[in-house]
């Protein structure tokens, strides 16, 4: 492995690898830095599956590509050769353009994926694009001279590495390496602080796998099905509070994937908070294996395959950079002179403090676009965010946050960083119009 690079990506999730992969097909010394054995982050270490809304439809009902641009199309297309892309949706995501009961193809989204296969992927397009790979390694240190980051610090099973490169970008998920340099942020909701609870997503197997259909599929039977359990959680015997059962269909037949679990007041940057929080989550896990074995049909004999490796996260810090993108942004779909990303996916709070969800859907056809000043962190020159951190309000945040916007994020962020390095220039003094040139070239984001 080269002792120093170009840059580099702090966190292998898919925010982290696009970073990565982008950086280093622009000719760039690129060291890839994982605290796991595989890639993916949220999508593989925390089960976040399927992909949520990543393109909309015109009003004659053909598909306009949103997020699914760039490398994370080419993400989309491996999984979809190696039979590892399913239909997530049948009824929820076709136009509304479309008579009742009128088949469209192109209105049902491949979303659903097999993660196992994802990690091979990311694997082969790392290695591809030729960039160093550090997994088992976690950052605990950043070194900077005046504004400028000049290391950060490993630790791992070999002890403690330094590693030195002209840029970094934070894709880690929680900006630590942000926090480290002493950059400004923000967590949670304006107020009392209180971030989005965590889930720990888990699957069941051994149920028939009509009636896995049915429960994902059949709105009818699932909401009979949601009487019983908010009757069970007024009685005390279900302890989640969350307001539903929300379920997802799994690559596997009879196996259906669990997006339900909730865990309120506890701050994810704590490790004694968190530490509480997986225990928490896996007792609601098993509360609800009880509750499908003792009120599902079909479900009687099932059997808990598995939680995932860690909770899923959906909020911690969000930094304070050159924009800070709102609500009011998402909701009017604002396209901004600098965008680097764009977004169809509306906004969507979990209430930190208990049951209910607030939703607003972007209008069929609409998008809304990420600016380069919001992956800007303050402070320091050569440091740029990718993912979910970005500076963002809370509400914004919870719009952004999901992975398909999160993976085009990165990959403009890996170019960007290129640039930078190539010119010898501070973030602050991109070149916009060459980063779009080379985005259009790229990833026909322009």
């Amino acid at each position: 492995m080269k002792k120093e690079h170009d840059v580099i990506v702090a966190g292998g999730g898919l925010a982290g690898c696009c970073a990565a992969i982008a950086a280093a097909r622009q000719n760039k010394k690129v060291l890839l830095i994982e605290r796991y054995g595989f890639f993916g982050g949220m999508a593989t270490a925390a089960l976040v599956n399927p992909f949520m809304k990543y393109n909309t439809f015109d009003e004659k009902g053909n598909i306009i590509p949103v997020n699914n641009t760039g490398i994370f199309k080419e993400i989309l297309e491996t999984l979809d050769r190696r039979n590892s892309l399913f239909i997530s949706f049948k009824k929820h995501d076709r136009p509304k353009y479309l008579a009742a009961g009128e088949v469209d193809k192109r209105a049902v989204p491949k979303r659903t994926f097999n993660e196992e296969v994802l990690k091979k992927i990311l694997d082969e397009m790392t290695e591809d694009a030729g960039v160093d790979v550090l997994f088992h390694s976690f950052i605990f240190k950043a070194k900077k001279r005046g504004q400028k980051l000049t290391s950060v610090s490993t630790v791992g099973k070999a002890g403690v590495r330094e590693h030195k490169a002209m840029f970094f970008i934070d894709a880690t998920g929680d900006a630590d390496v942000c926090a480290l340099a002493g950059c400004g942020f923000d967590i949670g909701r304006d107020g009392d602080g209180k971030c989005q609870p965590m889930t720990l997503c888990f699957r069941l197997g051994n149920a028939d796998p009509e009636k896995v259909e049915q429960m994902v599929y059949d709105i009818e039977k699932r909401e009979k099905l949601n009487a019983k359990y908010k009757e069970m959680q007024k009685s005390g015997e279900i302890k989640n509070q969350r307001e539903n059962i929300l379920v997802f269909p799994h690559v596997g037949n009879g196996v259906v994937h669990f997006n339900s679990t909730r865990i309120i007041d506890r701050n994810p940057l704590e490790p004694q908070e968190l530490s509480r929080a997986e225990n928490e989550a896996r007792k609601q896990a098993d509360e609800l294996v009880k509750f499908f074995r003792e009120n599902a049909e079909g479900f009687e004999n099932c059997i808990l395959l598995q939680t995932a490796p860690q909770i899923g996260i959906r909020e911690s810090r969000r930094i304070k950079g050159r924009y800070k993108l709102t609500d009011e942004d998402i909701v009017k779909c604002v396209k901004f002179y600098d965008s680097i990303a764009r977004g169809c996916y509306g906004i969507d709070i979990h209430n930190p403090t208990g049951g209910g969800t607030v939703i607003k859907h972007i209008s069929e056809g609409g998008y809304y676009t990420i600016p380069y000043r919001s992956i800007i962190p303050e402070k320091i020159n050569n440091l740029l965010v990718a993912g979910r951190p970005i500076s963002a309000s809370h509400e914004a945040h919870s719009a952004m946050r999901v992975m398909p916007i999160c993976a085009n994020i990165g990959e403009a962020a890996g170019i960007a960083a290129s640039i930078c390095t190539d010119m010898r220039i501070k973030t602050k003094d991109m070149d916009i119009e060459k980063l779009h040139e080379i985005l259009r070239k790229v990833a026909r984001l322009y």
